[in-house]
């Protein structure tokens, strides 16, 4: 936004308070204020009003918060005001805290609709709130990448957006309402005792600068109008992008062989191997091991990325941005207008916006794809069978109750019963595909549930083995009766586990 650097007033002259005392009042700001018939102001609550000089006469826009249900209401209320105005023949001036261009809703508006009108507009500069906060703080932003943000808009989020290897200054934390706000979203990835610095009225006489844990901001005795949150920056690799880096620089000509070395093709197999090990973690509910394989996994996921963005086809950047906007479009419930009642509705929504997806993508093409095609095929067998059905299911075809999926299991079984050699694969795999789709009814993951039951027998033979040994017998002289006592025991062992 450009500065003039002029005190004319025909039209709407903006300027700004500085951060604090009088004193703090640029000379430019100051000959505005004593050369206007009167100044009207965003709010009578700031430090240098109090000692304006009696020849200036203003007029606060304070009554607007008082009726307004919210800053929204209050912002446009006062747009619109100066805007009337602007367009009388003396003008208007306005005044705002800090820098009209920095941190200032109407600052910026009232410029932009002014220009659409027609309205000549006058910016004259102030000192932001944001240089006194750093040198309460001794910061140089240049030097450590300063995030600047607002507490009110981090409030409206539910986790932090920005990257926490980057230092912040946070305005606008006013109330201690707004504060408990602002630590809930914080503590998504602070930790509760990060050493946080609580600014208030920066740049006048009354400044406080409070060396606190996070935890405490709520608890402050001194925040108001011009309380601001300093957060440090966590430790280097606290980021996704300190992740993106470290990746690229293993694939920049100083890194590392090996990883130079990889292609999609050769990085296949890991990926399937590092996605098992996730599944391993979840099914032993080991909290400690999901979060290494997740980070696992994540690097399988990075590293291809970097790999594509070698070689133009894609980045990171492309991929978030892609499934931002499926998610978005494929959830019209949460980020539209639409209603969804429950989980049902919402998986018939899904699919239909799905299918909408497929049309767009072949516009133009001879091929048209199904709903099944984009299952990947090579996926196991049995988490593919149910992958089908239950995609199937969502647009109808499917039974109209579990009895008619039970009546298939029996007839599926009595097929096998009768089969030939030639048709005897055919026929256990029908069986096979019944049979999951009986657990698909049940609401249960067919693949996990044999991996459980694949583990529970795993368990229990390798407590036949272990007694075995301990009997100094061999497991092949061993009749199938004394075998399967020591399974009835493995079992009881478990059972008594799970009362503990």
């Amino acid at each position: 936004m450009p500065m003039k650097n002029t005190t004319q007033r025909k039209g709407i002259t903006i300027m700004g308070l500085g951060p604090g005392d009088w004193d703090q009042i640029t000379l430019q700001a100051m000959k505005v204020l004593q050369e206007a018939p009167v100044v009207y102001l965003r709010t009578s609550q700031h430090p240098a009003v109090s000692e304006f000089p009696a020849s200036i006469k203003w007029i606060s826009f304070d009554e607007f918060y008082e009726s307004s249900d919210s800053f929204e209401e209050v912002y446009e209320s006062i747009v619109k005001k100066i805007l009337e105005l602007g367009q009388k023949p003396e003008g208007v001036v306005y005044a705002v805290p800090g820098n009209p261009g920095v941190a200032e809703f109407t600052g910026p508006e009232i410029y932009r609709r002014a220009k659409v009108a027609g309205i000549p507009v006058n910016m004259v500069a102030g000192v932001s709130f944001i240089e006194p906060c750093l040198h309460a703080v001794g910061v140089d932003p240049y030097a450590q990448g300063l995030v600047l943000m607002d507490a009110l808009e981090i409030n409206q989020q539910h986790t932090l957006t920005y990257s926490p290897s980057l230092p912040a200054l946070i305005g606008q934390v006013y109330s201690a309402y707004v504060a408990s706000d602002l630590k809930l979203i914080l503590s998504t990835v602070f930790p509760d005792i990060h050493e946080v610095h609580f600014i208030h009225a920066a740049g006048t006489t009354k400044e406080i600068v409070e060396v606190i844990p996070l935890y405490e901001i709520d608890r402050s005795k001194h925040i108001g109008l011009l309380s601001s949150l300093y957060v440090p920056a966590l430790e280097k690799g606290s980021s996704f992008e300190d992740f993106l880096e470290q990746i690229a620089h293993l694939r920049a000509p100083e890194g590392c062989p090996w990883d130079r070395e990889q292609t999609h093709q050769t990085l296949r197999s890991t990926l399937l191997e590092e996605t098992y090990e996730v599944l391993n973690a979840m099914d032993a509910e080991d909290e400690e091991s999901m979060q290494e394989e997740f980070g696992d996994l994540l690097l399988q996921i990075v590293l291809n990325a970097q790999i594509a963005s070698e070689t133009g086809s894609f980045n990171m950047t492309d991929i978030l941005q892609s499934i931002y906007k499926k998610i978005h479009f494929r959830h019209p419930h949460v980020f539209g207008s639409e209603h969804r009642e429950n989980s049902a509705e919402v998986l018939t929504s899904w699919e239909t916006l799905k299918a909408e997806e497929r049309s767009l993508k072949e516009n133009g093409r001879d091929e048209h794809k199904g709903r099944l095609d984009s299952v990947p095929s090579d996926m196991p067998a049995l988490a593919l069978a149910q992958s089908y059905q239950a995609r199937a299911a969502r647009v109808g075809f499917d039974w109209p109750n579990i009895d008619g999926v039970m009546d298939k299991i029996i007839e599926e079984m009595q097929e096998v019963r009768e089969a030939d050699e030639s048709h005897l694969k055919g026929e256990l795999g029908d069986l096979l595909f019944a049979i999951v789709n009986m657990v698909r009814w049940y609401n249960v993951d067919a693949e996990s549930a044999l991996r459980e039951t694949n583990q529970k027998f795993l368990s229990r033979f390798r407590h036949i083995e272990a007694q075995v040994r301990e009997k100094g017998l061999a497991m092949e002289h061993m009749t199938l009766e004394a075998m399967d006592a020591f399974w009835n025991e493995a079992k009881h062992i478990e059972r008594d586990n799970e009362t503990l």
